[in-house]
């Protein structure tokens, strides 16, 4: 039989058997095989302190036995645990890190603490075979509104990488901050990383400031880290610059690249949409450029660049004589058609440097993209689909259910939230490719991810709180696919590994005494925004033409 850690496997492997019996895993003991998977393995399960002995070949004795299978797709793995040995068979790094958090899984949850006593552990005799519905499993965190240190950033993807989660989409610039070093436009981590006060008042209230200066940055060698402790850990960094609109904090530092030139701005201390739009003009696009290019640099190349898109307010580009100019001579007819002409350009500037672009919908709703562009259609299913159906990638990101800034239930017992309600049970019941989509439409769902927005998570504890268990559902979703057995019984086993690695999640009852709303800064009030009324909202404006202004 099963151990309890066995019982509550999360995310469910696709096809598993315990065979009977069991093996001792030695702490120190021997690990054969490919130097590249087996650094995965030893890395998901440190706890054990495998020593690397050389390659596994034949006649060779180990304890655990990792090779290479050409023949298994990306992320995929078999794990046998037998009378005498553990062996793992994938095709690549990330296959054999995930093999290893299988294992560890049926371990005692101890085996999730940084360090164990424990000399050696009884693991039951099975075999997995196992591979991902998607292959885009991740999470969003809004560093910018809230700035979170690169400890919080390297935990976030210990948690992730725990989960058998592979994206870290990370949104560094808004309104309210810039935070990552340039050498090349230095303004912008000297000025742009910090504001002066934050608006601590709840929604529809007259604004009441903490009179707090709030700010950070990271450095090019903090990313380099960031990036290369994430590579580790089979975890891709998705960094977003987002533009045009939402630029407050890069016009605080560099003015002269806004549709006026003259006009002076300040890192934005409060929520909320806001009026501030780079200018589209060709030397806005060169910034943005050696911007990226510094960007890639430190992060040592990445696959995706988010260019943001959204919520754009383009009014200051209809005004401008000289932007009205401009997009005439590129044959454009409205301001809308030039925002989706400026993103395509930075679109062609990342391909040039290898990276594909990602965008929130509002940029494939206002114009045609590169056929290599992703779209996260966060305003809900309809416009997901509409993307899908237009033959672009979709990553699934819909504010119902996976923006976790929203509260798992309308109670004053909450801590402050956006809204309300988003349960773990919704999460659980997500489908990212519905059933009633086309064949080919279906085909264009690379995975989703969850919304961490910071307005309210000021903290790395509050991330915790709104982070998890929610978190746990997506997983089990993005890597079991649909039929996978009931989350809740296996949750609540997993939980205690939640407990082992410190994660001051959000019990499912119920928040814990220290974590409740209270009557102070963080008191919620339930109904203010309800998710219902939210989605519908989102799916009309979707439907709008005038597609570029702002949502909510």
């Amino acid at each position: 039989m099963p151990s309890t850690s066995a019982a509550a496997l999360l995310p469910i492997p696709r096809d598993f058997t315990f065979t009977g019996g069991t093996f001792e895993l030695v702490r120190g003991a021997t690990i054969l095989g490919d130097p590249e998977l087996t650094a995965g393995v030893r890395k998901a399960l440190a706890v054990a302190d495998l020593v690397p002995g050389g390659p596994a070949v034949p006649g060779a004795d180990a304890a655990v036995r990792v090779v290479r299978d050409p023949g298994l797709p990306a992320e995929a793995y078999t794990l046998t645990v037998s009378a005498d040995r553990i062996e793992i068979a994938a095709a690549d790094h990330a296959g054999a890190f995930y093999a290893a958090q299988t294992l560890r899984q049926t371990l005692p949850g101890d085996a999730f603490r940084a360090e164990s006593a424990a000399t050696a552990w009884t693991v039951p005799r099975l075999r997995v075979s196992d591979a991902p519905a998607y292959g885009w499993r991740g999470a969003h965190l809004d560093v910018a509104r809230h700035f979170l240190p690169k400890r919080d950033v390297l935990r976030m993807i210990d948690l992730l990488a725990a989960h058998k989660l592979n994206r870290l989409h990370l949104h560094l610039a808004d309104d309210q901050g810039w935070r990552v070093e340039s050498r090349a436009f230095p303004r912008l981590h000297e000025i742009g990383s910090h504001r002066s006060r934050t608006v601590i008042s709840h929604y529809g209230e007259e604004p009441v400031y903490d009179e707090t200066p709030h700010g950070g940055y990271y450095t090019a060698a903090d990313l380099a880290e960031i990036a290369a402790y994430a590579r580790a850990r089979a975890v891709t960094i998705v960094p977003e610059i987002d533009v045009p609109g939402h630029a407050s904090a890069i016009l605080a530092a560099y003015p002269e690249y806004g549709p006026d030139p003259t006009r002076r701005y300040e890192v934005l201390d409060r929520w909320g949409i806001s009026p501030a739009i780079l200018s589209p003009l060709p030397g806005t696009v060169r910034f943005l450029a050696e911007i990226f290019d510094e960007l890639l640099a430190a992060l040592g190349g990445a696959p995706y660049v988010h260019i943001g898109g959204d919520e754009c307010v383009l009014d200051a580009w209809a005004a401008s004589a000289e932007i009205t100019a401009y997009r005439r001579t590129l044959g454009l007819e409205t301001p809308a058609d030039l925002h989706a002409w400026f993103l395509r350009r930075l679109a062609d500037i990342l391909a040039e440097q290898g990276a594909r672009a990602v965008v929130w919908d509002e940029a494939f709703v206002s114009g045609t993209l590169r056929p290599d562009t992703i779209v996260m259609p966060w305003r809900g299913m309809g416009v997901a689909r509409r993307a899908a159906a237009a033959g672009y990638d979709v990553v699934m990101t819909p504010v119902v259910p996976l923006y976790f800034d929203y509260a798992e239930a309308a109670s004053e017992e909450e801590p402050l939230a956006i809204g309300e309600a988003i349960t773990v049970a919704d999460v659980a019941a997500f489908h990212p490719a519905p059933d009633a989509w086309t064949p080919q439409e279906r085909a264009r769902v690379l995975g989703a991810q969850f919304q961490l927005w910071t307005e309210r998570i000021p903290d790395g504890r509050t991330l915790d709180y709104r982070a998890w268990p929610r978190g746990c559902a997506l997983a089990d979703v993005v890597w079991s696919g649909a039929g996978a057995p009931d989350l809740m019984p296996r949750l609540r086993g997993h939980l205690a590994r939640l407990d082992a690695m410190g994660v001051e999640y959000r019990p499912l009852e119920g928040p814990r005494p220290w974590q409740r709303g209270g009557r102070g800064w963080r008191r919620h009030r339930p109904g203010v925004v309800d998710t219902a009324v939210v989605a519908a909202r989102l799916d009309e404006l979707t439907r709008d033409p005038d597609s570029t202004r702002p949502s909510l």
